[in-house]
């Protein structure tokens, strides 16, 4: 345990906004709390439970830096913004988990008036006729420079440039700034208010929060069992909300179990007296014990249901420790 605190696993959490106040949430259904250290105002933090984590206070953009920099062991933050580091991210950073919350798409939006306009490819046409007309490139606004140029060069446009925006994005055609924009979105709505509509085949990414390690970062092994600790606890409490344990009387526990052997063999866990599935699988199940007259029959929902293995900690190990 000393070598656990006196060697701490730095991570970096969202500091304000909605995306803190998501993932402070996702910490509190896995039985985890972030507890502020030197004050309410400070930008360090703990878990409790977990001793041995240092949490930094950052903003989101700054904690995809930190980890892409190796400044912090994790982070947490949005997948757009880790992407935006480049497309060799994958040599720095892992994505350990996607946590199901912040959810947006970055996309490529057009002027709804130009109707004919629904593809990349007809973004492609009429690049090529403003170029041929005006003698000037399409222009395209957005805060995501390396992901733009990333999407259009799969789509083999090059006749455009990118204006940087450094404000509301989705105002600049309007503005008479830009033609097109690429921007995050998570109901379209802002898009709409300005008259712009999404392009078909324009979703760039579809971002949620992820959970990422840096692979720069200076890992030891002691830090990697933190690591372990806390993905378990997550990974566990994941895992729970998808299973049930089907519980039968005893003295019906060898008919059940011949009853259930389908469901033994799709993958179900033998409990005593019961069997724990798929809660999709509950209803099935009780069908079939009913059949062979076996009752009362009971359902308990896990808090957490840890597995000896965890494979997201044991290939982080892999890449940092080159074992």
């Amino acid at each position: 345990m000393t070598d656990l605190v006196s060697q701490p696993l730095t991570l970096a959490f969202p500091s304000k906004g909605r995306l803190k106040e998501q993932a402070e949430a996702w910490l509190g259904e896995c039985g985890l709390k972030l507890e502020a250290v030197g004050g309410a105002r400070g930008y360090r933090a703990a878990i409790s439970g977990l001793p041995g984590i240092q949490v930094q206070l950052l903003s989101a953009g700054d904690i995809a830096a930190a980890v892409d920099g190796g400044e912090v062991h994790l982070g947490l933050t949005g997948e757009d913004l880790l992407r935006e580091r480049g497309e060799d991210l994958d040599q720095r950073v892992m994505l350990l988990r996607a946590l199901g919350f912040g959810r947006a798409d970055l996309i490529v939006a057009a002027p709804q008036s130009w109707i004919d306009v629904d593809s990349m490819a007809d973004i492609d046409e009429v690049a090529g006729a403003y170029l041929a007309r005006t003698g000037r490139r399409l222009r395209v606004a957005t805060k995501y420079m390396s992901q733009t140029r990333a999407f259009f060069a799969r789509h083999a446009i090059a006749d455009y440039r990118i204006v940087e925006s450094s404000g509301a994005t989705e105002g600049a055609p309007a503005a008479g700034a830009a033609e097109l924009v690429v921007d995050i979105t998570t109901t379209g709505a802002t898009l709409a208010a300005n008259s712009l509509k999404i392009i078909g085949d324009g979703i760039i990414l579809k971002s949620q929060a992820q959970l990422a390690a840096s692979l720069t970062a200076g890992w030891t092994k002691a830090q990697l069992v933190l690591l372990r600790r806390f993905l378990s606890i997550i990974e566990a409490k994941a895992r729970a909300r998808g299973l049930a344990t089907v519980i039968w009387p005893a003295e019906h526990d060898k008919a059940a179990q011949r009853a259930c052997a389908r469901f033994i063999s799709e993958g179900a866990t033998m409990r005593v007296n019961g069997l724990l599935v798929s809660s999709h699988q509950v209803f099935d199940l009780s069908a079939v014990l009913a059949e062979s007259d076996i009752g009362p029959v009971s359902v308990t929902r896990p808090d957490y249901v840890f597995e000896a293995n965890c494979p997201a900690a044991d290939a982080l190990a892999a890449k940092v420790l080159n074992v």
